[in-house]
């Protein structure tokens, strides 16, 4: 046996196939053939009886016939029972069978969510490639849905043990963070979180606050973005009267904060006389009020946030070095929501408006989009959808996403090239599209142009 042979049979070995056709010589066709790869064929020779069997014996693939009637070709017995195969197992891949070898036939069927097509007569080659692409695919799937299982039950017990806030995600980047986030809440260190703007930097810093050891204390957050130069040091660390023009006695956040948190957002806007206060305060807890010669103490952890990339803020001279490595103890760096795609649709129906739902091609414009917003993008796309949305249902145009660049030309491609690699993917449609660049519907397209039509190989052995 060859090392091609052999890597077939190892990938076919202990698979349940289903085959439901009418003709027994097609089911005992195909059962010899894959029998031969070490899988295990089941027939069925009616859409009732397939059914039966779907549901005893757990088939890893279907390959199911189109018509089984004497006399119907509109295949409207195979296109019920391929809707009622998917409503009973929808990741369940079926390869479809019938003598139609229109191409526009197999781009609908394709569409419907059939995982292939083959006409009759079909060549054996193909069918084992076909065959052996879909299980190892469909085996991809099973093992990412069981890493999706298991990140859900991870996530629970992660939920049960300590207050998550509310925080929706799904992707492994962000459970890791956030177990690190709760792992670290109890030691009494500042923390750095940083990350672009809009990506959960705050919703991050009230879960180190709310498993710390000092949630039941005071809780105070500043933006020091949203605070002018001369004013910022006046709210982080209070006035005398008379500090200023107009100035009256009143404490800053950190004396606010005693003996609980503050959150510092948008650090790297802080001034660099506020830095010089701000890495006192942390090495001894002293500071002063603006005005006063008086030195006052607090006790206070400090969790800050920045989207500046502060290593080359200090490199630039434009970020104290020593606050930097005061503050960097404990540094939770947030990806972009374009690097976790994952948790895109779980927070996009965790922002939907009470009686609202996506449709398939919202969730697709969903995914397609880059998110330079982040999250904040997201939650204010899906606001605005769910007011402006005349149906519960909200559909991709609602979404008013910016139109994606058209896409390039195709570039042409001569017959012989595309020929050539179908051949060389015994005319499996999806595999020559992978090697030619193009999707499967293109490659589909191309072939309608030229007039490629799936071929009885001369090398293939021909079934009816």
């Amino acid at each position: 046996m060859s090392d091609t042979d052999s890597g077939r049979r190892s990938a076919l070995s202990g698979r349940t196939i289903l085959v439901i056709d009418d003709s027994e010589a097609v089911r005992t066709a195909f059962d010899v053939l894959l029998s031969m790869h070490g899988a295990r064929v089941v027939g069925a020779g009616t859409p009732a009886e397939g059914l039966r069997l779907l549901e005893r014996e757990h088939p890893d693939l279907i390959i199911q016939d189109m018509n089984f009637s004497r006399g119907a070709t509109r295949g409207e017995e195979g296109i019920a029972l391929f809707r009622e195969i998917r409503g009973r197992s929808p990741e369940l891949p079926i390869v479809l069978l019938t003598a139609w070898t229109h191409l526009e036939t197999a781009v609908e069927l394709v569409k419907a969510g059939a995982a292939d097509y083959m006409g009759k007569p079909w060549d054996d080659a193909r069918v084992v490639t076909t065959v052996r692409n879909l299980l190892d695919l469909g085996a991809a799937r099973a093992e990412a849905r069981a890493l999706r299982a298991e990140r859900r039950t991870a996530r629970a017990a992660l939920g049960r043990d300590f207050q998550l806030c509310g925080i929706v995600y799904e992707s492994e980047a962000m459970h890791t963070l956030v177990c690190m986030a709760t792992q670290v809440a109890h030691a009494e260190v500042p923390v750095l979180i940083t990350g672009p703007n809009g990506s959960g930097k705050e919703v991050l810093a009230d879960i180190v606050q709310a498993n710390s050891s000092v949630r039941d204390r005071p809780y105070l957050k500043v933006n020091l973005g949203a605070l002018p130069n001369e004013l910022m040091e006046a709210e982080l660390f209070g006035t005398e009267a008379g500090a200023f023009t107009g100035a009256r006695a009143r404490i800053g956040r950190f004396e606010a904060c005693d003996g609980g948190t503050l959150f510092l957002d948008e650090l790297a806007n802080l001034s660099a006389p506020g830095q010089a206060k701000l890495l006192r305060v942390l090495q001894s807890g002293e500071f002063e009020r603006l005005g006063s010669n008086q030195s006052r103490r607090t006790h206070c952890r400090v969790i800050a946030a920045t989207n500046v990339n502060l290593r080359q803020a200090v490199r630039a001279g434009q970020f104290r070095e020593d606050l930097f490595y005061r503050l960097n103890v404990i540094e939770l760096e947030i990806p972009e929501l374009a690097d976790r795609r994952e948790d895109i649709l779980p927070l996009a129906r965790h922002f939907l408006s009470q009686g609202h739902d996506l449709s398939a091609d919202a969730e697709q414009a969903l995914l397609r989009h880059s998110w330079p917003g982040n999250v904040r993008e997201l939650q204010n796309v899906i606001r605005r959808a769910c007011l402006l949305s005349a149906q519960p249902t909200i559909a991709s145009p609602a979404l008013r996403l910016p139109v994606a660049a058209p896409p390039r030309e195709e570039a042409p491609l001569d017959g012989a090239v595309i020929r050539d690699a179908l051949e060389r993917a015994h005319w499996v449609v999806a595999q020559a599209a992978r090697e030619l660049g193009l999707s499967r519907q293109a490659l589909y397209r191309r072939m309608e142009k030229l007039g490629l039509r799936m071929p009885d190989e001369p090398h293939a052995r021909p079934h009816a």
